[in-house]
C-alpha cells in the first residue's frame, strides 16, 4: 500500500504531559493535534496501546486486543458524571518529567473503580446502551482478558500456568466458578476498557477530521503471561503444564555475541493455517479500529523466525524456521482488503524477507542514525539510497535521541577512530558543523524520496540522552517513563516543522 507523502511525530500518549503522572488521553492528547495540524504533519505515530505487564513495556502486554486502563482521562471521566472534581482536586505530588509506574498504578485504579461503582449505579446513565452493545460486540476477547486480569489479580500476579489446573486448563465448571466469584471486579474491567475505547475513539476522530492518521504498532510476539495465550494455549508451542516448549529471540550478530532471546512464545503456525489465520485476522482487525495505518515489529519473522528451546539461557542455540510467509498476507487480505502495513525491516534482513514485503506492497523503514556507522558512505544506508515506498525516522523509540546520539562515544561496539570518521563523514553528508544537529537530520528526513518520514517528538525538542525512551536489552527503571514537559512545544517550533514539510511537498494540504 503507497503512502501518501507526508511527515509526522513518534509520541506514546502515556509521554504526554499532564496532572495524573502520565499521559491520557484528555485535553493534553488533543493539544498535541492541535500542535500536528498548526505544524502541517500528517501522521502521529505511537506503540501499542494495550495494558502493560513486565517491565511496563508496550511490547509485552497482558492482551494484544484490550486498551491501557492507564490511559483513560480522569477529567474525562468527571465530564461524564462519573466523578466528583473534588476526587481529581489533590493528585499525589507525581514528577512531571517521568511515569512512576508503580504510583500511577494504584492511583488510576482507585480512580476507575470509584467511576465504574458510580456508573454500575446509574441504570439511566446515557452510555449504558452503548457499554452493554460494546461487551456484546467484543464478547470475543473481552470476557477472556476481563477474566484473566481478575484471575491474576486473585492469585498476587502469579503466571497463569501457576493457578489451579481447572482454571489453567479452562474447564468450562471452573470458568463458570471463577466468573461468578470474581463478577464485580470483572464489570470494572469491562467499564475501564469500554472507557479506552470510548475515549481512544473520540480522540482518533479529531485527528481524522484534521487530515491526520495514527501509526499503530503491533509486536509479532504476544507475552506468554497474557490472555492471549491462556485462552488459546493449543495456537502456541507449549508442553502439558503451559511452559513455552521454544521460544523467540535472534542469533548472534554484530552487536551481539548471544543474540537476543527475548523468552516469547513461538506460534503453531501450522494449526494457525488450518484455521485460516482467524487469531490474526482478528487481531489486526482489532487494531485498525484503533489505529488508520499499522507497523509490525520484527516484520523478517514472518518469513523465517528463530526459534530457541526453552532450557536455554541464550539465543545461540537456535534455528531458522520458516516462517507463514505468503499464506498469512493473502489470508488477511482477503478478509480485511488492502493492509495499510509498515514492515519493520531493520537490521540483517535477507532477499527473501524483502521479496515478501514487495509481493504484498509493504513499505519498508529506514533510521537516519544507522546511515553513519562504520564505511557509512558504502553501507547503502544513506538517504539517497532509499526507496520512495519507505518510513524513515531519525531515530525510533529504541534510539537514543539525534543529539543524544550525536554526542555519544558512539557506543562499545565502535573503535574511537570509527566513530571519528563516521562523524566527519555525517557532517559532510548532512554539510552541518554539528550545530542543531536534530533539525539538520529532520531537513535530511524531510528533502527525502522516502513517501512518509517520522520523528520522535524529543528530536523536534533537541532533547539528549536523558529523554531517551527505551534501552534494549536493560532492565533498568527509566525505560518507557519518559514525559514531555508542560508547554513544551511551541508556535516557533510548529512553524518551523510546517516550512520544512511545504518545502518538501509533505504539508497538509488546506480543508
Amino acid at each position: 500500500m503507497r503512502l501518501i507523502r507526508s511527515s509526522g511525530i513518534l509520541l506514546h500518549p502515556t509521554s504526554l504531559p499532564g496532572r495524573y503522572g502520565i499521559g491520557d488521553l484528555g485535553a493534553e492528547a488533543y493539544r498535541f493535534i492541535d500542535f500536528l495540524q498548526e505544524a502541517g504533519q500528517r501522521v502521529w505515530q505511537v506503540l501499542p496501546l494495550g495494558p502493560t505487564g513486565y517491565g511496563d513495556s508496550p511490547y509485552q502486554c497482558f492482551s494484544a486486543f484490550a486498551g491501557n486502563p492507564l490511559l483513560i482521562s480522569p477529567n474525562r471521566l468527571v465530564e461524564d458524571g462519573l466523578l466528583d472534581k473534588q476526587d481529581l482536586a489533590e493528585p499525589p505530588a507525581f514528577p512531571a518529567d517521568k511515569v512512576d509506574f508503580g504510583r500511577v498504578i494504584g492511583f488510576k485504579k482507585e480512580l476507575i473503580q470509584a467511576a465504574g461503582e458510580r456508573f454500575r449505579a446509574l441504570p439511566d446513565h446515557p452510555d449504558q446502551a452503548a457499554f452493554t452493545q460494546f461487551c456484546l460486540d467484543e464478547n470475543a476477547w473481552l470476557s477472556d482478558y476481563t477474566l484473566f486480569m481478575a484471575m491474576k489479580h486473585s492469585k498476587n500476579w502469579a503466571p497463569w500456568n501457576t493457578w489451579d489446573e481447572g482454571i489453567t486448563r479452562r474447564h468450562e465448571e471452573a470458568l463458570r466458578f471463577w466468573g461468578e466469584t470474581l463478577s464485580d471486579e470483572i464489570y470494572i474491567l469491562k467499564f475501564a476498557q469500554f472507557q479506552f475505547f470510548k475515549q481512544w475513539s473520540a480522540l482518533k476522530a479529531y485527528a481524522n477530521e484534521r487530515g491526520i492518521r495514527i501509526m499503530g504498532d503491533i509486536p509479532i510476539y504476544v507475552a506468554h503471561d497474557s490472555a492471549d495465550v491462556w485462552a488459546h494455549p493449543d495456537l502456541f508451542h507449549l508442553d502439558d503444564k503451559g511452559n513455552p516448549t521454544v521460544v523467540a529471540g535472534v542469533p548472534p550478530d554484530y552487536f551481539s555475541a548471544t543474540g537476543q532471546l527475548w523468552g516469547n512464545p513461538i506460534y503453531r503456525w501450522d494449526l494457525m493455517a488450518q484455521r485460516g489465520y482467524v487469531w490474526w485476522t482478528q487481531r489486526l482487525r482489532s487494531t485498525l479500529k484503533l489505529v488508520d495505518l499499522v507497523r509490525i515489529d520484527h516484520f523478517r519473522g514472518f518469513e523465517s523466525y528463530w526459534e530457541v528451546p526453552a532450557t536455554e539461557q541464550t539465543a545461540i542455540n537456535g534455528r531458522w524456521v520458516t516462517g507463514p510467509g505468503d499464506g498469512l498476507f493473502r489470508s488477511l487480505e482477503h478478509a480485511l482488503g488492502k493492509l495499510p502495513i509498515v514492515a519493520e525491516n531493520l537490521g540483517v534482513i535477507t532477499d527473501e524477507v524483502e521479496a515478501l514485503r514487495h509481493r504484498h506492497e509493504f513499505p519498508g523503514m529506514a533510521v537516519l542514525h544507522f546511515a553513519f556507522g562504520k564505511d557509512a558512505a558504502h553501507s547503502g544506508l544513506l538517504p539517497h539510497l532509499w526507496e520512495a515506498d519507505t518510513v524513515a525516522y531519525t531515530g525510533t523509540a529504541d534510539n537514543d535521541t539525534t543529539v543524544g546520539w550525536w554526542s555519544d562515544a558512539g557506543g562499545s561496539t565502535q573503535s574511537k577512530k570509527d566513530i571519528r570518521d563516521a562523524r566527519t563523514y555525517a557532517k559532510r553528508y548532512l554539510n552541518v558543523t554539528g550545530k542543531d544537529i536534530h533539525w539538520a537530520c529532520i531537513r535530511t528526513l524531510m528533502a527525502s524520496v522516502a513517501d512518509t518520514v517520522v520523528f520522535p517528538l524529543q528530536d523536534v525538542l533537541g532533547l539528549g540522552s536523558e529523554a531517551r525512551m527505551n534501552l534494549p536489552g536493560s532492565s533498568g527503571g527509566s525505560n518507557w517513563c519518559w514525559r514531555v514537559a508542560d508547554n513544551a512545544t511551541t508556535g516557533a517550533m510548529a512553524e518551523k516543522l510546517r516550512e520544512l514539510a511545504e518545502i518538501y511537498g509533505r504539508l497538509l494540504p488546506e480543508k
